[in-house]
């Protein structure tokens, strides 16, 4: 799909509908929907936070309470509802006088509206996620690494298409774009876990982390591929292999020619004195490069990712960083509670015949995205005694970057309802299985010093250490990688 097709103010819905609503409805229409999903994310992040998940996920099921599944607050046109489904014109009849006859068109415009906002607010996540994928950890991952994250994407992208198409009947293009959404690793969540278990800066946690980083690169590239595939909707093999080389050369060339760009953008930020010296500039930036992959052919978000990348290496990185979190904050909330929002768990009740194939397809994606990504630990090799399956199960959460993948596929029509909720499903049930999973994994992480004081023998010149569990913290460094444990001084 066009990533911004929603942003073409010429499109029949919106030309047919502007002249008949009343700007002020739509208004009031659009502050109650933004109410609704701001309530959802802060209430869902929350309670997700409370029991050690990741906000975002709580920031999906709160969608998911609010739309079309539940509540019927947020419900929009391309999910099957209309203007008598949605609670908040019946609200608006009811206090605001809004009239049954005005109300489709006040409707129709609300709806456009937060889909605009939402898919900007994913192109923003994507320009904060290249903002803090930093280039040089990327290549110093190794071999190992990369190996593992190649066969972490290709697995169960493969299996997952072929099984959808073989074993379900599913066309081409959306078996495609659900195998794709497979590929995805979150990094965010695993790397939290292994934070908490002590095991961040072990073998295995490395390998995970820089396996997680380079899959979600490899994703991007592929979401912009399958994307694209869904706008034609037929696969043809010469325009893939255009859009993989044009792809992957956008985002190389991004990066190449960002060293230029590096110094210029920092001498142009200094000049400026005025408010938002930095932060414009930056977002300037991000469009134009979202609007360059969108005209070839590619998604917008490649674009913006590309531009985080180019900017993540310049002197104002860190500030930068601080200056787009309270815009992201503002605007990516929108986008994950509107894909909950549009998913209609009900497509996978049992209890209508109907609905069982969908059932079974969520139970076939939840089981190639676990099996998919434990066996990537077999393909480490020359490290004998490493903990190849906790390698396997740090792959496993999909989080934030799964619900992208089916974020753009819901917008872009390819995938049927069925599909389309299992695969929120997998997204859903692989980031809740992720964290336990890693704790039994790592067993020998739970058996954390009992008593009062340790000795512990220096591995390098063969003295003992006396470490107090109880009153120690961990330092983390800047770059995310947690420091040797160090000893309240307090207590000394």
């Amino acid at each position: 799909m066009q990533f911004l097709s929603a942003i073409n103010f010429s499109s029949p819905l919106l030309a047919s509908t502007t002249e008949t609503a009343d700007s002020s409805m739509v208004v009031a229409a659009v502050l109650l929907s933004l109410v609704v999903v701001y309530l959802a994310s802060k209430v869902g992040g929350e309670l997700s936070n409370l029991v050690g998940l990741p906000p975002v996920l709580g920031e999906l099921v709160g969608g998911v309470v609010v739309g079309i599944s539940v509540l019927h607050l947020l419900v929009f046109p391309e999910g099957g509802a209309d203007s008598s489904n949605s609670l908040i014109m019946i609200f608006l009849q009811t206090t605001a006088g809004l009239s049954p006859e005005a109300t489709p068109a006040v409707f129709a415009v609300q709806s456009e509206v937060v889909s605009v906002l939402a898919e900007l607010g994913v192109i923003i996540l994507l320009f904060e996620i290249g903002l803090e994928s930093n280039l040089k950890d990327l290549m110093a991952v190794g071999i190992q690494a990369t190996v593992v994250a190649v066969v972490g994407v290709t697995v169960p992208f493969t299996a997952g298409t072929v099984g959808l198409m073989t074993l379900f009947g599913i066309g081409a293009v959306p078996a495609i774009f659900a195998g794709a959404a497979l590929t995805a690793t979150s990094i965010g969540i695993t790397s939290k876990v292994l934070s908490e278990i002590g095991k961040l800066n072990s073998k295995e946690g490395q390998i995970i982390l820089g396996a997680a980083v380079i899959d979600d690169v490899l994703g991007i590239i592929v979401l912009a591929v399958v994307a694209s595939l869904a706008k034609e909707g037929a696969v043809d093999v010469g325009k893939v292999i255009y859009l993989i080389i044009s792809a992957s050369g956008f985002l190389l060339g991004a990066i190449v020619l960002g060293n230029v760009f590096n110094k210029t953008f920092v001498a142009i930020a200094d000049k400026l004195k005025t408010r938002g010296e930095l932060v414009i500039p930056a977002f300037i930036f991000a469009f134009v490069m979202a609007y360059l992959a969108a005209v070839i052919q590619l998604e917008a978000i490649l674009g913006a990712f590309a531009a985080g990348l180019v900017l993540e290496e310049t002197d104002k990185r860190k500030e930068l960083q601080k200056q787009v979190i309270p815009i992201a904050d503002m605007l990516v909330p929108i986008f994950f509670v509107t894909v909950g929002a549009k998913t209609d768990l009900g497509v996978l009740n049992p209890a209508i015949p109907e609905n069982r194939e969908g059932l079974i397809m969520a139970i076939f994606l939840i089981t190639v995205a676990i099996i998919g990504k434990v066996i990537t630990g077999l393909s480490v090799f020359g490290q004998p005694e490493i903990n190849r399956l906790a390698i396997g199960v740090g792959m496993i959460p999909r989080g934030e970057v799964g619900l992208v993948f089916a974020g753009v596929g819901a917008a872009s029509g390819v995938l049927s309802k069925p599909l389309g909720a299992a695969i929120i499903m997998m997204v859903i049930l692989t980031t809740f299985l992720a964290p336990p999973l890693l704790r039994f994994v790592f067993p020998e992480s739970n058996n954390v010093v009992q008593d009062s004081e340790k000795l512990i023998l220096d591995g390098v010149s063969g003295t003992s250490v006396a470490i107090e569990p109880p009153q120690s913290i961990l330092s983390t460094s800047n770059d995310g990688g947690s420091r040797e444990a160090i000893p309240d001084s307090t207590d000394s």
